[in-house]
């Protein structure tokens, strides 16, 4: 079992001793479905792409019990430096882009999701206090996600229609709870490259995935835990590369270029650039079609026949 798990979702007895029908179950809770990868992209696009944000700020350390000035003050610098300096970025560049929030963070920096909403940009559930959701009772991740929704549907202006876990990953709950709440779409799975459909126990749920994946993720590369061994291992441009080489794969396959970056990552001096970079590289490619998640995946959704 490992520190993820709750003990009532483990089976008993070891792994290799268990019968043909728990691992069939275990494996058959949350599977990919269908692709959606529509015939085209709107306006003759050659690759959908789907620029996002995890605007955490201080709610991993909160999370965590961490709470000196000095580990809360690399989560502010998100909000008070790198996302005014990311939305300025992205206005240059004309590109919308959707923004994963814990509610805490919106109640923290509640100007902050006005700027997104009024930027044109999309606002998305990442969990209350970026909690580790695969541990809670159904209950709990029910309450905590739907108080999620109330709060950024309260400081933007609009339901949030997308989630996108804290820990990217789902409890035997996740799925239900987002049938139940009536999102369009989830961002936090890795089963495709490109978008598809949600089974739960094998049955088709109506739910998009917009799957996400580490290697697009800029934490892997830059993240830093001043008292463990985790320190940032890859120069910017080489992280620009792999991204480039991500893209361009996409394009070959006129299929869907996703990104995750986090303001008090990628918001640094050194680290901006790479984001307008890769912009740049993207649009010298030609149609291009930059969209919000819940664009694509309200369009996956009518092309793919889901309604």
């Amino acid at each position: 079992m490992t520190s993820e798990q709750r003990p009532s979702e483990v089976p008993g007895g070891e792994p290799w001793q268990w019968p043909e029908r728990v691992w069939r179950d275990l494996v058959g809770r949350v599977r990919a479905g269908r692709d959606l990868t529509p015939a085209s992209w709107p306006g003759g696009a050659r690759v959908a792409v789907a620029i996002s944000f995890d605007s955490d700020h201080e709610t991993p350390a909160l999370r965590d019990g961490h709470t000196t000035p000095g580990v809360l003050a690399a989560g502010e610098y998100g909000a008070r430096v790198a996302v005014p300096r990311i939305l300025r970025l992205l206005d240059e560049h004309g590109v919308p882009a959707s923004f994963f929030v814990p509610a805490v963070s919106a109640l923290l920096h509640p100007g902050e999701i006005a700027d997104y909403a009024a930027a044109g940009h999309e606002v998305g559930v990442h969990g209350w206090i970026h909690e580790r959701n695969t541990l809670l009772s159904r209950a709990d991740e029910r309450d905590l996600t739907l108080r999620s929704l109330d709060t950024l549907e309260r400081l933007s202006g609009r339901r949030p229609v997308g989630i996108r876990t804290p820990s990217w990953d789902f409890s035997p709950d996740t799925l239900s709870v987002v049938r139940e709440l009536g999102f369009l779409y989830d961002s936090s799975l890795m089963a495709a490259d490109e978008p598809y459909e949600l089974l739960e126990d094998g049955e088709p749920t109506g739910v998009v995935e917009l799957p996400v994946e580490w290697i697009r993720d800029d934490a892997p590369y830059f993240a830093m835990v001043r008292y463990a061994g985790l320190r940032p291992y890859t120069p910017p441009r080489e992280v620009l590369r792999v991204w480039q080489d991500e893209f361009d794969g996409a394009l070959r396959d006129g299929g869907l270029f996703q990104l995750t970056l986090h303001p008090s990552i990628s918001g640094h001096r050194s680290r901006i650039w790479l984001l307008a970079e890769l912009l740049r590289h993207i649009t010298a490619s030609g149609p291009v079609w930059f969209a919000t998640h819940e664009q694509i995946a309200r369009h996956v959704r009518t092309e793919g026949g889901l309604g």
